[in-house]
């Protein structure tokens, strides 16, 4: 078993596991547990026996002075960042590489020391007619870090993505619900599977991940305050689907406490009482995996993250709704809290974005309020006056 110790930073537990590599130098990586270290103990030591037993460290590079092909080094290169990036990154690396970056590079039989800037630019200009400039600059990013990672065990001398111009990042504008709107979803959700969840990411502007990772014991009725402080999300690693949950949330700043409002305080309570009836009913036939989940069937299956996506668009065509993203259901919470007056800075800590630009970024062309509040300064400013 791989050694390792608990260590405290920023108020969090960090699991630090001691190893060494393929060339037995001693490193050390330190793993977050995304729990604070107040009354958590227990819980971090539980996350830290797991990480030891399940680490592997890093293989090492099988080839010399960069003869192997470069799709053949990607492939390499997965296994080795495997174990310094969280299950969901790597997924994300590792279908990226697998579904486009290595296939291409493939067919053109380039060798990892002559890749040029030119090799790379190519292969963006080629990719931009079929994906957005969006993905493409996130495949940037993994050749960057892939050919860093190169560059540092000596493999290649530079890395060319640093000479690589990227396409300009594509400003993302959302669908939103208006309030009407809002309002005609949530009634025609009432009593459907997706009642939850849709009132959950419509009203808190939770992401999806927060929304199925949401259980009772981060629901307080005395105090009248919903917790966000778990996810569940579903990755696909080495062609299998799995569903991750995880005591953490998307940043530091995603895990919030929130206001409960009287009516989602009133029908939590009723799901409650459905559950347990649910429960009873089943008998030995109830999944008992998932109870503390708020969003489970009732069977006590935890509602999967594929099912909201599609379902929800099933749910929308199939009651005569605009069409939109479940997650454009956190983008109409935040146009709303806006339409209503609610400062750009309360809205961030609402979502729980990591920073004030993210929120004023995704936000700011709908900050129509801002805009007649500014307008009505420099009219008065200027001592004129626009009415008839």
């Amino acid at each position: 078993m791989t050694a390792g110790h608990l260590s405290e930073k920023n108020g969090y537990y960090y699991a630090v596991l001691s190893y060494k590599d393929a060339l037995g130098k001693r490193k050390t990586k330190w793993i977050s547990t995304g729990l604070p270290v107040k009354g958590n103990k227990k819980k971090a030591e539980e996350f830290l026996s797991a990480q030891r037993k399940s680490f592997k460290p890093p293989e090492q590079i099988d080839c010399e002075d960069g003869e192997i092909m470069f799709s053949d080094y990607l492939e390499q290169w997965l296994k080795v960042v495997r174990i310094t990036v969280s299950i969901v990154t790597y997924s994300s690396y590792s279908q990226m590489v697998r579904g486009a970056i290595a296939p291409y590079f493939k067919k053109k039989h380039i060798k990892l020391k002559e890749l040029t800037a030119k090799d790379i630019q190519f292969f963006y200009i080629e990719k931009l007619e079929s994906v957005s400039a969006n993905t493409v600059i996130h495949y940037h990013a993994i050749i960057h870090k892939a050919l860093k990672y190169a560059v540092k065990i000596d493999l290649v001398p530079v890395n060319m993505a640093d000479k690589v111009e990227r396409p300009r990042l594509e400003r993302f504008v959302g669908s939103f619900y208006d309030a009407d709107e809002m309002k005609a979803l949530l009634e025609a959700s009432k009593g459907s599977r997706l009642e939850i969840p849709i009132m959950l990411a419509a009203f808190y502007g939770l992401r999806r991940s927060e929304v199925l990772g949401l259980k009772w014991d981060a629901v307080d009725l005395e105090k009248g305050t919903i917790t966000i402080k778990h996810t569940v999300t579903s990755v696909c690693v080495d062609g299998k689907s799995t569903l991750v949950k995880q005591d953490r949330t998307k940043t530091r700043s995603s895990m919030r406490t929130l206001p409960l409002v009287n009516f989602v305080k009133q029908r939590l309570i009723a799901l409650k009482e459905e559950q347990i009836a649910s429960r009873r009913l089943c008998g030995k036939s109830y999944n008992k995996e998932h109870i503390g989940y708020i969003c489970i069937n009732e069977v006590g299956d935890l509602i999967k993250p594929n099912y909201v996506t599609d379902g929800f668009k099933t749910f929308l065509k199939a009651n005569g709704l605009r069409e939109i993203r479940f997650h454009d259901l956190r983008h109409s919470c935040a146009s709303l809290l806006l339409a209503n007056g609610v400062p750009m800075k309360q809205i961030q800590e609402w979502l729980g974005h990591s920073d004030f630009s993210t929120t004023a970024n995704i936000y700011s062309h709908l900050d129509y309020t801002s805009k007649i509040a500014s307008a009505g300064a420099l009219e008065k400013g200027l001592g004129v006056d626009c009415e008839e």
